[in-house]
């Protein structure tokens, strides 16, 4: 790659896949689409009934409410993750990944083709899912500017983790083995359903250390202005993670691990 090409931003490049990174998307719309959607009915079902007939309220906020973020975070992570994952890791499975590398598009609009094509199909699912839950409870957005920050902050970061995960990972076990036995539990540990609040004083302190936490509460706080740690810390967290992230997938590119094998 030369000094020409990565002084001009190559947007056909950068259009080419991540319009062939959605049409994927567009031929698994019964998976993309319409599963999650069922999921989420389901979580109503059994959190909403059930649940929710002996806890009415937490927070002051109607608990079928009041899990809606956090059904929306757990869709957001996990559909971020695969979506990234899987759409540089099929590359390199099928060896096509050594072409992308050589062509004339840099490192930078590699990552942005990918991860923008994942993050935008997490950011409709997210939609989907609010709009879905409407359909059971009064969702209300009191802050709806840092509701779609902390939807695009959250969608972008874990696509970029995602993005990171697909490199490391030399087979499908692997590419399923952290969004299943790390992500998710964390997601439900991070009070995707309840409010840490909720919890004995040593758990509660354990839950801090869940970076997960941060972000459930910060989303929900721009539903409903309330917040166990803090919308400032939670915004900090994000930011921190994404940073993170960021420099992960810098020094991948800059040492070529997993890519030059």
């Amino acid at each position: 790659m030369n000094a020409d090409n990565r002084m001009t931003f190559n947007a056909h490049g950068v259009w080419a896949i991540y319009k062939f990174e959605m049409a994927r998307a567009l031929r698994t719309l019964l998976q993309s689409l319409v599963t999650p959607v069922i999921t989420t009915s389901l979580y109503f079902v059994v959190f909403g009934a059930a649940i929710g007939s002996r806890m009415t309220e937490v927070d002051g906020v109607s608990y079928g409410a009041f899990i809606v973020p956090g059904l929306v975070m757990l869709a957001l992570f996990t559909q971020s993750i695969f979506n990234a994952s899987f759409g540089i890791f099929f590359p390199k499975f099928t060896g096509t990944i050594y072409e992308l590398l050589s062509a004339p598009i840099s490192y930078l609009e590699i990552v942005l083709a990918y991860v923008g094509a994942a993050a935008t199909k997490s950011i409709v699912l997210g939609v989907i899912i609010m709009f879905t839950a409407s359909l059971f409870v009064p969702v209300t957005i009191q802050h709806p500017f840092w509701m779609t920050a902390f939807l695009l902050l959250t969608a972008v970061t874990f696509s970029l983790f995602g993005f990171i995960i697909g490199i490391w990972s030399k087979g499908f076990e692997q590419l399923q083995f952290i969004p299943m036995l790390v992500v998710t539990p964390l997601t439900f540990l991070g009070g995707a359903f309840y409010s840490i609040d909720m919890l004995p004083s040593f758990w509660r302190t354990v839950t801090l250390f869940n970076p997960v936490v941060y972000l459930i509460d910060g989303f929900r706080w721009s539903f409903y202005g309330t917040s166990d740690v803090g919308v400032v810390v939670s915004l900090v967290a994000t930011l921190g993670f994404l940073v993170a992230c960021l420099s992960a997938v810098a020094w991948t590119f800059a040492t070529g691990f997993r890519l030059k094998d």
